[in-house]
């Protein structure tokens, strides 16, 4: 049973995320270990593995990123391992004057005004990428697996790029 199926919503990348902490609540209270204490062995084995799956499951639809490689994952494209890189050459440019950027922050008149600058424009661009991968994930064409594929590639960078900018941002402020 896929993650979709579990939850009883559409294999689809928009997924309604006010029905899901409900789901989840539900589930959990189906298949929480406590719940089977008195059983047999094999009964608290089968809920520690549905309760993880439920958990897995939650998690993993809860995320776009996640939720993305997911629905790839069930068309045979794993994401998870992989170590290919990105072929943009743009986008890898624009890598790099935003990795510049960040290591040169301190050197501005106004630091923490640069790193929100900074923020704002990656928070930006995946809001970009975001829409352009639900087309991709909902596109029918032979190359939109890959071309999604690529833009995952791309939000793992922008997600970690966010990351590092809060701890900068931590840094700057003496948390």
């Amino acid at each position: 049973m896929n993650y979709f199926e579990l939850f009883n919503i559409p294999v689809s990348f928009d997924v309604d995320l006010s029905v899901l902490p409900q789901t989840y609540q539900q589930l959990q209270r189906l298949t929480h270990p406590d719940k089977f204490a008195s059983g047999s062995e094999q009964q608290k084995l089968v809920a520690i593995q549905k309760n993880a799956q439920v958990n897995d499951a939650y998690s993993v639809l809860k995320s776009p990123l996640s939720r993305a490689e997911y629905l790839l994952s069930l068309r045979g494209i794993d994401l998870q391992h992989e170590q290919q890189t990105i072929k943009d050459t743009g986008f890898l440019m624009q890598q790099m004057e935003w990795r510049e950027e960040l290591a040169e922050i301190t050197d501005q008149t106004d630091p923490l005004a640069a790193l929100s600058a900074l923020e704002d424009e990656i928070k930006q661009t995946i809001k970009n990428d975001l829409a352009q991968l639900k087309e991709f994930l909902e596109s029918e064409q032979a190359n939109a697996v890959n071309k999604a594929a690529d833009i995952i590639r791309q939000l793992k960078f922008l997600y970690k790029m966010l990351t590092e900018i809060e701890l900068k941002e931590d840094s700057l402020s003496d948390f």
